[in-house]
């Protein structure tokens, strides 16, 4: 079990990322996620949004390099406003002076591991708190945590990023 781990975070710290920040203006938007089975929130491209156990309010974990190397803040240009079908977004200062997108108060990021729309391998990845992507309920979503696993991770964690 160890050397799994140990091989999960030798993968993502030495895999090229697949999913990007955003950059300019953000959108954010729902999509049923086929792993998760639950309609889940998702930027422009399709690509699962995810939130940390123990943040917001404007309290940040996740903020040093390498966190922000697996984990992408979902951000937008200075003074620029995220858009979308989703309600209750609103925008934070991170610590660094970026401007990340939020909902219900939730800092949101894509994960580097996720390589196409849809994928959820960022599900409930345990390392500074625990990662879920964000399920949407009803008209304007729900800022709940998804409690799933994906089917396709089998562990679904992977723990200990070094930040």
């Amino acid at each position: 079990m160890r050397q799994q781990l140990e091989q999960q975070r030798f993968e993502l710290q030495h895999t090229k990322p697949c999913s990007r920040p955003e950059g300019g203006s953000a959108v954010v938007k729902t999509a049923t996620s086929p792993s998760l089975g639950k309609a889940v929130l998702v930027n422009a491209q399709g690509m699962t949004l995810y939130a940390l156990s123990g943040e917001g309010g404007g309290k940040f974990i996740c903020t040093g390099s390498a966190c922000e190397g697996v984990w992408h803040p979902l951000t937008v240009a200075a003074g620029a406003a995220p858009s979308g079908t989703v309600s209750s977004l609103s925008v934070v200062k991170r610590p660094n002076g970026t401007t990340q997108v939020t909902y219900e108060g939730m800092p949101l990021y894509t994960f580097a591991q996720d390589h196409a729309a849809g994928e959820a391998n960022g599900q409930g990845v345990k390392d500074v708190g625990t990662w879920s992507a964000v399920s949407a309920g009803g008209e304007g979503g729900s800022a709940t945590p998804s409690t799933s696993t994906p089917s396709s991770s089998g562990e679904g964690g992977g723990g200990g990023y070094g930040y």
